[in-house]
């Protein structure tokens, strides 16, 4: 019966310690992100129940945590494919005119910096910059390009074509 005993002890000890090794390895500290994450940020032993569900309750009351993470505000950070590609819808639309000139002149400032939003290396912006002006005239011969309509031939350009962009920003 001894033996058992200390049969169970020792498991138990085991299970307990590898549980511990879990919990230290995890630096979480509650909700992620949103207002709730931010408001109670400095209550002491942010992993007690408590202070959780004070986030938990804030995110949830303000729909802060969702507007956080679509908008990387908020404490919060999205750096995947979805916001990559807005920020290339995002600066085409802004600078629209200056793209439209420069992809017809095949150069440009503001085309070099929709390449590199893009992933091009600055070895291949050359070969990037002859497909854009390219794909543009194409494009002006059909109608007045849109924003979304430049972006999306220069993605299909770059899949098409032997340009190396970083894989996570084009389709």
């Amino acid at each position: 019966m001894t033996k058992a005993r200390i049969a169970l002890c020792v498991g138990l000890l085991t299970i307990l310690g590898q549980a511990g090794l879990v919990m230290a390895a995890n630096p979480d500290s509650g909700p992620g992100c949103g207002l709730g994450k931010l408001a109670w940020s400095d209550y002491p032993n942010q992993k007690n129940i408590a202070p959780q569900v004070m986030m938990a309750t804030t995110n949830g009351t303000f729909g802060s945590q969702t507007f956080g993470i679509s908008s990387g505000t908020s404490g919060c950070t999205n750096d995947g494919q979805i916001m990559a590609e807005h920020k290339v819808n995002v600066f085409a639309a802004s600078n629209y005119e200056n793209l439209s000139q420069e992809m017809a002149q095949g150069q440009g400032e503001h085309l070099a910096s929709l390449a590199t939003l893009m992933g091009v290396p600055a070895e291949d912006q050359p070969a990037f910059f002859a497909m854009a002006q390219d794909r543009y005239t194409n494009m002006a011969q059909t109608g007045n390009p849109e924003p979304e309509a430049i972006v999306a031939a220069l993605h299909q350009g770059l899949n098409q074509n032997s340009i190396s962009a970083q894989s996570s920003l084009h389709r």
